[in-house]
């Protein structure tokens, strides 16, 4: 599949409300399977809508946060979640600026405390991505537990991918997940372990399968995640039972389940584990992951004084660490035909990425090898260089290296979430944590929300907004 301009262009001005039937017009070749009909018989299509990308949404959404709330009952499926990762993910909204306006909030860094840690999860998981790069796709430790039964087949089930299975609470997970792209974290995690330790299904097809619907997807906190419920970066593996269900979704998939009694997550935790692993938990070694150096790039000529913005999947947005630096400066993101091959992006993942592009004031987009379309478009523009955001992904930092040969680059660090300087190892969120509690339960000072940090030392003014 490729996206010409034309395509590009018809789709990015398509109204919000028209862009996914737009894609679909557009891109045949990449239409999404039938959406399952529920187990109950109900119109899976009253779930809720794809939420927009653009930046009025996420203050919106943002705005309605409540802390309080959120602690109280953010492990239930109706709970206080924000709803917020998508625009994260896309840095729409940055950790700094979700976090500020929790404490705002609440007053007291206390009351926000789970909140802020949950941001600082994310955190973690970028900063384990950026220091392990493309490590993240294969057991970073050894299984913490043996499976009774073999790996199945590398492909996902068919009667998961048709909601099928039999289970009601499965089944609900996966039309949601297909309809929708987003899916509650309890509900991902519930249906990350049922599909590793009951079917048996490599963590890294159930893991590249989420990261193709959701529309929060980051390979970071998708795939280190599922290697958190597969025990293979944590300390065991991560199973529930039907009572964990029941109490967390107010019995809506056990209580009308003709399976009540002998389903597959039946039993209390020391029947699933004897019924699953073939051992107890294995004793390893503790594991350590130095932190990751600060990602910087030597110049290829003299330094640009007028630079191309280059967006990425991490900021699609004017308020980007690096279009923030470089107001005036033009921008341009790439859709690369490598990420396109790779995580084959579901039509609902690509309208909450144009809904993010289309509300980049003046942004160009294009459809390439990055390496070749972002040196391009800058010496046509008049830019002498080349300016993006601090990003962990592995193929951003190859691409902007290869352009650096050739035009000087300069990374932009988004507003600081936390201190690092004391974090020494990486190998557990908690020693991650312990670390940088304090600082990232602390506003923003006013010096960092006025001025982007740049590596050469000569700040921009950030433009409002």
């Amino acid at each position: 599949m490729a996206l010409d301009d034309a395509t590009i262009d018809s789709i990015l001005r398509a109204p919000p409300a028209d862009r996914l039937t737009t894609l679909a017009r557009l891109l045949p070749e990449s239409v999404d399977p039938p959406i399952p009909s529920t187990a109950s018989g109900g119109d899976p299509r009253s779930l809720a809508a794809v939420p927009r990308g653009d930046r009025r949404t996420a203050l919106d959404a943002l705005a309605a946060i409540d802390p309080v709330e959120y602690a109280r009952t953010r492990n239930h499926v109706g709970g206080a979640v924000t709803g917020l990762s998508p625009w994260i993910r896309h840095g729409v909204l940055s950790l700094a600026e979700v976090r500020d306006a929790a404490l705002a909030r609440v007053g007291r860094p206390d009351y926000a405390e789970k909140l802020v840690a949950e941001l600082a999860w994310r955190d973690y998981w970028r900063q384990v991505h950026a220091a392990l790069g493309n490590r993240i796709f294969t057991d970073v430790e050894s299984p913490a537990a043996a499976a009774r039964s073999a790996v199945g087949p590398a492909a996902m089930p068919a009667d998961v991918l048709t909601a099928s299975t039999g289970m009601p609470c499965i089944d609900a997970f996966v039309q949601r997940l297909l309809l929708t792209g987003r899916l509650h974290n309890h509900e991902r995690m519930w249906l990350a372990s049922w599909l590793v330790h009951v079917r048996r299904v490599p963590w890294r097809t159930g893991a590249d399968w989420f990261l193709r619907h959701l529309i929060d997807g980051d390979p970071a906190s998708n795939h280190l995640s599922w290697q958190w419920v597969a025990g293979t970066f944590s300390a065991k593996p991560y199973v529930f039972n039907r009572e964990n269900l029941q109490a967390y979704t107010n019995g809506s998939h056990c209580t009308p389940c003709r399976l009540l009694g002998h389903c597959d997550v039946e039993g209390s935790y020391d029947d699933l584990h004897a019924r699953l692993f073939a051992a107890p938990v294995v004793a390893r070694p503790p594991l350590r992951i130095p932190p990751p150096p600060a990602w910087r790039l030597a110049p290829g000529g003299s330094t640009s004084t007028r630079p191309l913005v280059w967006l990425t999947l991490d900021s699609i947005a004017s308020t980007s660490p690096a279009a923030a630096a470089f107001p005036d400066a033009p921008r341009l993101f790439v859709f690369d035909p490598a990420w396109f091959a790779a995580e084959r992006p579901s039509l609902k993942r690509l309208a909450f990425i144009f809904d993010c592009l289309a509300d980049v004031p003046d942004a160009a987009v294009a459809w390439g090898d990055p390496r070749v379309i972002v040196p391009k478009r800058a010496r046509a523009g008049g830019c002498n260089g080349v300016a993006v955001a601090d990003t962990p992904c592995p193929r951003v930092r190859a691409s902007a290296a290869a352009i650096a040969a050739d035009l000087p680059v300069v990374v932009v660090e988004p507003t600081r979430f936390c201190d690092r300087s004391r974090v020494d190892d990486l190998g557990r969120f908690s020693r991650y944590w312990n670390r940088i509690r304090s600082t990232a339960l602390r506003p923003t000072p006013q010096a960092d929300l006025e001025r982007p940090a740049v590596p050469d030392g000569r700040p921009q003014p950030r433009r409002s907004g």
